[in-house]
């Protein structure tokens, strides 16, 4: 609790334009971006570029984070998306992306509108499921689909069950999910996209 106020103040100060206070900030996390970063084998140049981004990123939003205590969160998930978007970058350079004509634009964008009509589609069916659930079970899926996660341990004390009965908890949750007639029908739906 006393290290989460810390990480407010500094954030708060350096909001303020207190060096010290972002030198600081730097200085505590730097190590979490770094880890990310080799976790993505990003190295060198990469790294180096993929850290200054996100500390680019976080000056720009600085005064929009809603909780300062949980920068650490905030700085995890914009490392992942900025070492994500340098490897894809390196995989598929735009100078060697094909001439687009009017067909391939249009091609490009019902591909675009499928998708996105899929995705609205399958968050749907999930939150329809998801209402079936009982509260608990809902916090249950929900803590343990945070990013980042959660320890067990964490979720025992928070929902005040046993470490054990996490898992199964679990699994009859998922169950309980994949047989709802929405979710159902998407899985048949995939499973016969597959077959074809």
């Amino acid at each position: 609790m006393r290290d989460d106020l810390a990480v407010a103040d500094l954030v708060t100060r350096a909001r303020d334009g207190d060096q010290q206070a972002w030198d600081a900030l730097v200085e505590r996390h730097a190590p979490l971006i770094w880890s990310i970063c080799s976790r993505y084998c990003l190295g060198g140049a990469d790294a180096e570029g993929a850290a200054q981004a996100v500390w680019l990123r976080l000056v720009d939003q600085l005064d929009k984070i809603r909780d300062p205590a949980a920068i650490a969160g905030w700085l995890a998930t914009t490392t992942r998306r900025e070492c994500f978007r340098v490897l894809r970058a390196a995989r598929w350079p735009q100078a060697t992306w094909p001439e687009r004509d009017a067909e391939t634009i249009r091609d490009e964008q019902a591909r675009t509108a499928d998708h996105d009509l899929l995705a609205a589609e399958r968050h749907a069916a999930l939150r329809a499921a998801l209402a079936q659930l009982t509260p608990r079970d809902q916090q249950l899926i929900a803590i343990l689909t945070a990013d980042p996660p959660v320890s067990y341990a964490e979720i025992s004390a928070r929902l005040g069950i046993p470490v054990g009965s996490i898992g199964p908890t679990r699994a009859r949750c998922l169950a309980k999910l994949r047989r709802h007639p929405a979710i159902g029908a998407l899985i048949d739906a995939g499973a016969q996209a597959e077959a074809a």
